[in-house]
């Protein structure tokens, strides 16, 4: 067995309704000026009015910082870390999607070093010590609340990412009553977004190691028998923690063993075009499983069984094949849209993406089959539709 090496959060905690007593964890840490980090969509729906009134109730001087923007900019996260030294605060807590989660993280990690965040961009460079950092996630997709990930959006639309333990959290709160709300479209691209995780862990070409291929195999499990049910019933609590249970297990997989091409083509999507990153996943995934299938078919043979029961016993080519036919199928029946000219992108974009994707190479190295300019064009034109040939 091939050495490796596994990490995640040292305190996970499930439970409904955990994040109205937010502040018992927080009281562990003996502070007082505690920030929290969210966006005014999740606070003005009202996911951070119980945590609020636990922190305040308990005597923490509270201060909440909710400008976070989807995909976060560089510049938004700059300003975060000024308001966090300005007030002196001495715990960042984070009630939000991936982008608040991601933009806590560098909030606690720079604002207790010298670093610049144009310094750390990359694997490992953040090597100083961070705030205590807690993390509770409202969708069930980025797994941000479990990883040592953070996405930025640059000043020139390129996302780029901080990679460094540092960033892994002290505390991962799930609590799924915070996701009964979110509307069908958001819960159906962030499902989505969690499955790509888990399928992409599992077939990373580096890094790919036990721990995380268990992790991907029970996330998948959970999240493709229960996308559909919450798509349809958003209050179906059951559904909605399974969900959230997944997308944890995914994100642990993939922060162990790292995501590939189709996040590297779905990060100028969202970065250009700003859709909604599980959005621009689903929107490549279909077009870059059938890409990789030369190399990975083996490895989708055995996910197959897991979305697809009725695979089991046939032959290794045929369960891979289905497999991607269960995968597309699942985001048919979630109603996400089919094409990139559905989001708004036109024909003539298409070159400009596959140009941005190939930039990607933090991601593109890990996947199963190489991909080469020409071969992110095909993918992005095949995502398009018959239109990309008018």
């Amino acid at each position: 067995m091939k050495a490796f090496t596994f990490q995640a959060p040292p305190n996970i905690l499930f439970e409904a309704g955990a994040s109205s007593r937010l502040a018992e964890t927080v009281a562990t840490y003996g502070v007082e000026r505690v920030l929290l980090v969210t966006d005014k969509g999740v606070r003005n729906a009202g996911l951070t009015r119980a945590a609020e009134a636990s922190l305040t109730k308990n005597g923490c001087a509270l201060t909440v910082f909710d400008e976070v923007e989807a995909d976060p900019p560089s510049h938004v996260i700059e300003r975060a870390v000024a308001h966090c030294r300005d007030n002196e605060i001495e715990l960042v807590a984070s009630i939000g999607g991936g982008s608040a989660l991601d933009t806590a993280k560098l909030v606690a990690y720079l604002a207790r070093t010298p670093d610049r965040l144009d310094d750390i961009y990359g694997v490992g460079l953040a090597k100083g010590q961070r705030l205590p950092l807690l993390l509770v996630p409202t969708t069930a997709g980025t797994g941000s609340e479990v990883t040592p990930i953070s996405i930025v959006t640059t000043p020139t639309t390129e996302k780029k990412g901080v990679v460094s333990p540092v960033l892994i959290p002290d505390w991962a709160i799930l609590d799924p009553e915070l996701t009964l709300g979110l509307p069908a479209p958001v819960t159906a691209a962030t499902g989505i977004d969690a499955m790509v995780h888990a399928i992409e862990a599992y077939t990373s070409k580096h890094k790919k190691n036990p721990m995380s291929d268990q992790l991907a195999r029970q996330a998948l499990a959970l999240l493709s028998a229960n996308v559909r049910a919450v798509c349809m019933d958003g209050s179906n609590l059951e559904a909605r923690s399974q969900m959230l249970l997944g997308s944890m297990l995914a994100g642990m997989a993939f922060a162990n063993s790292p995501v590939a091409a189709v996040h590297a083509l779905a990060y100028p999507i969202g970065a250009i075009f700003h859709v909604p990153h599980g959005l621009s996943n689903a929107l490549v995934l279909s077009q870059v499983l059938r890409f990789n299938l030369p190399e990975a078919e083996a490895l989708y043979a055995e996910l197959a069984p897991i979305v697809d029961p009725k695979t089991e016993g046939l032959p290794v080519s045929q369960k891979a094949r289905l497999f991607v036919d269960a995968v597309a199928a699942i985001c048919r029946d979630c109603k996400v849209p089919a094409s990139l000219a559905d989001v708004g992108i036109g024909a003539g974009d298409l070159k400009k993406l596959a140009e941005d994707a190939m930039k990607q190479t933090r991601l593109l190295v890990n996947n199963p089959r190489d991909v080469h300019y020409e071969d992110a064009l095909a993918i992005y034109t095949e995502a398009f539709g018959n239109r990309a040939a008018a």
